[in-house]
């Protein structure tokens, strides 16, 4: 706490320098604000507790915050009442995610092309859900699969929301196939979002914060994995090493 009327939220809670709070500004949104923050530089969760204590203020008043941020779907707590950035930030992020979609669609044509397959770009939505942000056709192929950005598919199902679970820590329960993909540096699956396809998916590098996200190939024929697997990480390297 600084003097009378302004607070100070520690630089190393939030990665950032201080803000000051002064008699102009709303102490209530300014609270708010440090949560957000606070939560996008932990990503893995935290405890109201560990909240409160983060921003300096009583877990009665970081309980009251984190509700009206729940409500608007800005953060959220699994079942072990861990909480979380929300699925709407992704809404307020539109421009962001443009600029992610400019930076790789480049890298999904190379990829598409290089393999003669349909490379996709996978983010994650929610707790439950992962998101095509983009789905890339190759140019010269007979035969491909096909289909639309936007599609919304469980995250523990196929190869690109395993790839995002298995860039997190180890989870008790979690699926063998995201065991192995975390051990590999990429995901495998066959027929679990399209019936007779192969997935392959690795996920991109992050800040802590941005957006959780997998680049990925859908084929018939996987015999050739490791030249698979190996253009598909490349690409996802690319692109994680020009979103640092």
């Amino acid at each position: 706490m600084s003097g009378a009327g302004q607070q100070t939220v520690e630089p190393q809670a939030l990665g950032r320098s201080p803000v000051e709070l002064d008699a102009g500004m709303s102490k209530t949104l300014h609270n708010g604000l440090s949560i957000l923050e606070l939560l996008a530089a932990h990503p893995h969760g935290m405890s109201i507790t560990e909240i409160a204590e983060g921003i300096g203020v009583h877990r009665t008043v970081a309980h009251r915050l984190l509700r009206t941020l729940e409500a608007h779907r800005l953060c959220r707590r699994d079942e072990h009442k861990v909480i979380s950035l929300g699925a709407s930030l992704v809404t307020l992020a539109e421009s962001v995610e443009q600029d992610l979609r400019t930076l790789a669609r480049p890298i999904l044509e190379e990829l598409a092309d290089t393999v003669g397959a349909t490379a996709h770009l996978v983010v994650r939505e929610s707790d439950t859900h992962v998101r095509a942000m983009m789905v890339v056709e190759p140019r010269r192929s007979d035969v491909h699969i096909a289909f639309r950005p936007g599609q919304l598919d469980p995250i523990d199902r196929g190869s690109a929301g395993m790839a995002i679970l298995a860039a997190q820590p180890p989870k008790e329960g979690e699926r063998r196939e995201v065991t192995e993909a975390r051990r590999a540096g990429y995901a495998i699956s066959a027929g679990e979002i399209i019936s007779a396809t192969i997935g392959i998916s690795a996920a991109l590098s992050r800040r802590p914060g941005s957006t959780q996200a997998a680049i990925g190939i859908s084929v018939f024929d996987a015999t050739d994995e490791e030249r698979l697997a190996g253009a598909v990480t490349t690409a996802a390297r690319t692109l994680g090493d020009l979103l640092r």
